[in-house]
């Protein structure tokens, strides 16, 4: 009845989903004037401050380039952090407790300072350490282990990733060719050259396959491949990697040896041994993309997962995300929250019922569990970082059924709470809502000081 008062008959033949995006209030609206009560609280003000972040540029860069990772950020910007702070620490011990797929451990690693990550995904702990502990690699030798591959011996394609639907039959038939090729070698005496190969066949999957990743992973209509493209493609990888290790091996000798270690592990429950100078990372946000499924081609292809169970079980381990399991979120029992998450919890649950209809009810719990599971990930870091030290994270806001949710003052305050000081927040650069394209968010470097 509501609807039908608000719009005219013309507009009657638009979705729910469409109606309430017409009739939001946030619409031409812009996180800029919402965070206004949360800045007073908080004393402090949003600096403008543009700057490349996104990971994109990394393609362009000596070992980053190795595998393509959606939601990491740009090397330029962790090296910008260490030129910041260059006089302040001489030789950083670098943390990443997301490390995703090690742009913060590769940098630190090409300045010479010792690095640790923590990353629960397997494969992507995968990807770090290959892009990291293999600079010792004669290229040459490389090239001349990946132009023996045999080829016949097909490997299975994994089953439960419905690969018939992912690639076209030519295409998949020349996957499976490489892959037997690649498990062919795994007798041979040189692990680093295999899990070389099997990072650059990861990295093209997704290329070769149907599918895109944009940054969600979904079925492309109009995509064509050519059947012989996983050759080609992996050729054209394996020769970027060895011209890349012999740049390591002209310009960064002496930082070979230099100790960077990737632990798979939980950032909410690992205790560190060794303290840190420096927490350099980019959490999950508080959105509707999955981080495990979004890699689950990869995953399959490299064995790091049999089922959809191992993905579920996976994804209910991670900072959640609003594609989680109903039964972890109804058992959902916190540790933290504050005046702040328990308004927007609030404002989130009262839009759901005036919209009548929204994709998950339990929303507002899940929103609070995020908050929750990061403060679980700050507990086991704050300890370890040293006097003067610094925990730098970017992250980008929400906007969740017509609720504001300011993730980055939100993790600020966190910190605040536990004994950080808000040292400064830069707007990186300016994002649209996924919900109201019209609304207007942002991306954000939150910086906290240990005193």
């Amino acid at each position: 009845m509501q609807q039908e008062q608000l719009f005219p008959a013309k507009y009657r033949e638009y979705t729910a989903r469409q109606i309430n995006i017409l009739n939001s209030p946030k619409q031409l609206g812009n996180c800029d004037r919402d965070s206004e009560p949360y800045l007073e609280e908080l004393e402090i003000d949003i600096l403008n401050k543009k700057q490349p972040i996104q990971f994109t540029p990394n393609v362009n860069e000596a070992i980053h380039r190795w595998a393509p990772y959606v939601q990491g950020f740009s090397a330029f910007f962790v090296q910008s952090v260490f030129d910041q702070y260059v006089s302040e620490y001489k030789n950083p011990t670098i943390l990443d407790p997301f490390t995703g797929c090690g742009t913060v451990q590769v940098q630190s690693k090409l300045n010479g300072f010792r690095s640790v990550g923590t990353e629960l995904n397997p494969l992507l702990k995968f990807i770090a350490e290959t892009k990291l502990n293999s600079w010792d690699v004669s290229p040459k030798k490389l090239l001349k282990v990946f132009s023996n591959l045999k080829l016949d011996k097909p490997a299975v394609a994994p089953n439960f990733l419905k690969s018939e639907k992912q690639f076209s039959k030519e295409v998949l038939k020349n996957l499976e060719k490489l892959k037997g090729g690649i498990e062919n070698l795994s007798n041979r005496k040189d692990p680093k050259i295999i899990d070389l190969i099997n990072l650059a066949f990861s990295s093209i999957l997704v290329e070769v396959s149907n599918l895109k990743r944009s940054p969600c992973l979904g079925y492309s209509k109009n995509k064509k491949v050519d059947p012989h493209s996983p050759f080609v493609l992996l050729n054209q990888k394996i020769h970027q990697i060895a011209e890349d290790l012999r740049i390591i091996q002209n310009e960064y000798l002496e930082f070979i040896a230099t100790q960077s270690l990737v632990i798979l592990a939980n950032s909410m429950d690992y205790k560190h041994e060794n303290k840190f100078d420096l927490v350099i990372t980019s959490p999950p946000y508080m959105n509707g993309l999955d981080y495990v499924i979004n890699y689950k081609i990869e995953m399959g292809w490299l064995n790091f997962a049999d089922k959809q169970t191992e993905l579920k079980k996976l994804k209910d381990e991670m900072v959640v995300c609003d594609n989680v399991s109903k039964g972890l979120i109804k058992n959902f029992e916190p540790i933290y929250t504050n005046d702040w998450i328990k308004n927007i919890k609030t404002n989130i649950q009262e839009n759901i019922i005036r919209r009548g209809k929204y994709r998950r009810q339990d929303m507002p719990i899940i929103v609070h569990k995020y908050f929750d599971d990061m403060y679980r990930v700050f507990k086991r870091i704050i300890p370890k970082i040293k006097n003067n030290g610094r925990f730098i994270l970017v992250v980008g806001d929400s906007l969740i059924a017509d609720a504001y949710v300011p993730t980055d003052l939100l993790l600020a305050k966190i910190g605040k709470d536990l004994g950080l000081k808000i040292e400064k927040i830069e707007k990186a650069r300016n994002r649209r809502s996924g919900q109201i394209r019209s609304y207007k968010l942002r991306e954000t470097i939150i910086t906290l000081r240990k005193c």
